[in-house]
């Protein structure tokens, strides 16, 4: 599909015109709650160019949440950040941009299908625009509808994705059938400026389980045998048991533990214990004391 003509363009990107990384602005694609979206001419490809909304003017709630875990080598910075000055503000934004880039490139290293980033310069990320197999901008998940039989196999795709996000130590943090893409190869992760380290963000186990409950409602609206499923318990356990690798086989079962704790066997382990210490104490006064 070829694009004609261009539009004005945004103050934002002609930072990349002045550096040669984009020759036009063709149209705007979308806009969301965190970015603009522009279908761009970038050394005589197709792509697009996502602005990032400033702070002020994205409605991504509880951003925060997203934020915990993720560290800068500058304690300069870091100190700026936790001040919430000025610069530290303006530090804060700049991780924000720069994490979806460096999320992009860790997921395509561990086999996820995701966009391919060219550059990120002033909040202004450009990569690769997802088309379908006539060159048309790819559909999202939520504008496709499919056979039972397409939904089992679209969902069992972005578990594996899931999976090896996670194996990459990274939980997408607002994944839905809105930021999928499907080409002909299949579904596309996109949008993660969000994406939270999972061994440092207390929100992780939380995210991933409505990432996954999300993504396992749409897909069961047309194989409705998914939405029995349990993939976001099992593949959880088996991330903090240590048994979770890229090539696991899931089953979408996860029994429920029914043991349950002997909070008085604690106890007593507990005071029996003290009563050891207590009593080892005592025989080292009373050696001292014959001393």
């Amino acid at each position: 599909m070829l694009y004609k003509g261009a539009m004005k363009i945004p103050k934002r990107i002609q930072p990349l015109i002045d550096e040669g990384l984009i020759d036009e602005v063709v149209s705007r694609l979308m806009s969301g709650k965190e970015a603009d979206v522009y279908v761009v001419r970038s050394h005589s490809e197709i792509r697009c160019a996502k602005v990032y909304k400033e702070a002020s003017k994205r409605s991504f709630k509880q951003s925060v949440l997203y934020r915990e875990g993720r560290k800068t080598r500058n304690s300069r910075r870091s100190r700026a950040m936790d001040k919430g000055s000025k610069f530290g503000r303006q530090q804060q934004e700049q991780i924000w941009h720069n994490a979806e880039v460096d999320a992009l490139s860790r997921l395509a290293n561990a086999g996820v299908r995701v966009p391919q980033p060219y550059a990120c310069i002033d909040g202004v990320l450009l990569m690769e625009l997802v088309t379908d197999i006539e060159g048309a901008v790819a559909p999202r998940l939520s504008e496709v509808a499919m056979s039972a039989e397409k939904a089992k196999e679209g969902h069992s795709q972005v578990m594996r994705f899931v999976v090896q996000m996670l194996c990459a130590g990274l939980v997408h943090g607002d994944l839905s059938e809105f930021n999928i893409l499907v080409d002909e190869n299949g579904p596309v992760i996109i949008d993660l400026p969000q994406a939270v380290d999972a061994a440092a963000n207390n929100n992780a186990e939380s995210m991933l389980e409505r990432d996954v409950n999300k993504i396992t409602s749409y897909y069961g609206q047309f194989a409705p045998e998914l939405l029995d499923s349990q993939y976001a318990k099992e593949i959880w356990k088996l991330f903090e048991d240590g048994e979770l690798h890229p090539e696991i086989a899931l089953t979408g079962r996860f029994a429920e533990s029914t043991h349950k704790a002997d909070v008085d066997g604690v106890l007593q382990e507990i005071e029996s214990a003290l009563a050891e210490e207590q009593s080892r104490k005592d025989r080292l006064v009373e050696a001292e004391s014959q001393a």
